[in-house]
């Protein structure tokens, strides 16, 4: 599979996954407490900024989601976007594995979270980079055999 193929497809994976969040916008909180206290994470905490948080998390998961599909269709064309969501991905995935770790979230959590979006950051840029050096070497390719 070429580069191209995996990065649309890993975008679509990843984008069609964080649009699933859109569930969450209207799930029951008292389905929320309980996937909470199943986590292991505790009682859930009451108060309308906890809701709010998890609703709104849960609805910018969903956009960004919608956002991976959407360039998923031509990379090329959204080359600069993918690399802004590459970037601000790892740096994003950083500020999280530091976040989870000041306050104390399982490991588990910490490596599902933090240990995916990193990673997942680093090969989206690499892909998008090798389509561009194909690109690049495809140009001039053509550049010398009209110049023959």
């Amino acid at each position: 599979m070429n580069s191209e193929r995996f990065l649309k497809m890993l975008l679509r994976v990843v984008g069609t996954l964080a649009a699933l969040g859109a569930f969450a916008v209207f799930m029951p909180t008292a389905w929320m407490a309980r996937c909470h206290e199943w986590l292991g994470l505790g009682k859930f905490p009451e108060g309308a900024i906890v809701e709010y948080l998890a609703r709104s998390l849960s609805a910018f998961y969903a956009m960004f989601g919608g956002l991976l599909i959407l360039v998923s269709g031509d990379p090329r064309r959204h080359a600069s976007v993918i690399r802004y969501v590459a970037v601000i991905g790892m740096v994003f995935g950083a500020a999280i594995l530091v976040i989870d770790i000041l306050i104390r979230l399982p490991l588990y959590w910490t490596l599902g979270e933090a240990g995916s979006v990193l990673p997942l950051g680093a090969v989206i840029l690499v892909l998008q980079r090798s389509i561009r050096i194909s690109d690049a070497g495809r140009v001039r390719a053509q550049q010398s055999s009209i110049r023959s």
